[in-house]
């Protein structure tokens, strides 16, 4: 299936990646990879293609309902983790447990918490991997520019304030599926 999903990424759609390619290849088994800007339901197949062609085994949480039948077999097989949402639990230490519980755990989450534009991201992903001692990996969506440019692993240091300007700077002038959501 890997030559179908090449096939369809770079020649169908044409699209390229960039950057850091081969992080699995460096022994970072544990990550919280945020993919930007998130704007649309296109992002989904995307990353499933691009997670297909790289070989890089990667993973979500979505609410619990969500893994029910007839959809919770085939979100468990693309990597997706159950999360329960019912409020007055600390999700950030709970999806930071999961880290401990797996040998192989990237995380993809979009910083935005929604699809629609967004003046602030959300902190959580940020606190995640704190918690779970692990870096980020910043992944564009850029269907601008038809690519998805992958970064080096950024490990979060106590200043939150830089930390988010650095990463930031990372996306300047990407540009998502719905380019005014971007």
């Amino acid at each position: 299936m890997r030559w179908l999903a090449r096939f369809i990424y770079f020649k169908v759609l044409g699209w390229k990646i960039l950057g850091n390619t081969n992080f699995s290849k460096d022994k970072i088994k544990k990550a919280v990879i945020i993919a930007l800007p998130h704007t649309s339901w296109h992002d989904f197949y995307i990353g499933i293609l691009l997670r297909k062609i790289t070989g890089v085994k990667t993973n979500f949480v979505a609410k619990k309902e969500l893994f029910k039948w007839p959809f919770g077999y085939y979100f468990r097989a693309v990597g997706g983790k159950a999360l329960d949402r019912t409020s007055g639990q600390n999700k950030v230490e709970a999806i930071a447990q999961l880290f401990n519980k797996e040998e192989e755990f990237r995380l993809t989450l979009a910083p935005e918490g929604t699809r629609k534009k967004v003046e602030n991201w959300r902190t959580g992903f940020y606190y995640i991997a704190k918690a779970a001692n692990v870096p980020i990996i910043m992944f564009t969506l850029d269907f601008k520019n038809k690519q998805n440019k992958i970064s080096e692993p950024f490990y979060p240091t106590d200043d939150i304030e830089e930390d988010f300007k650095f990463m930031e700077a990372f996306y300047q002038g990407v540009e998502g599926k719905v380019k005014e959501y971007s």
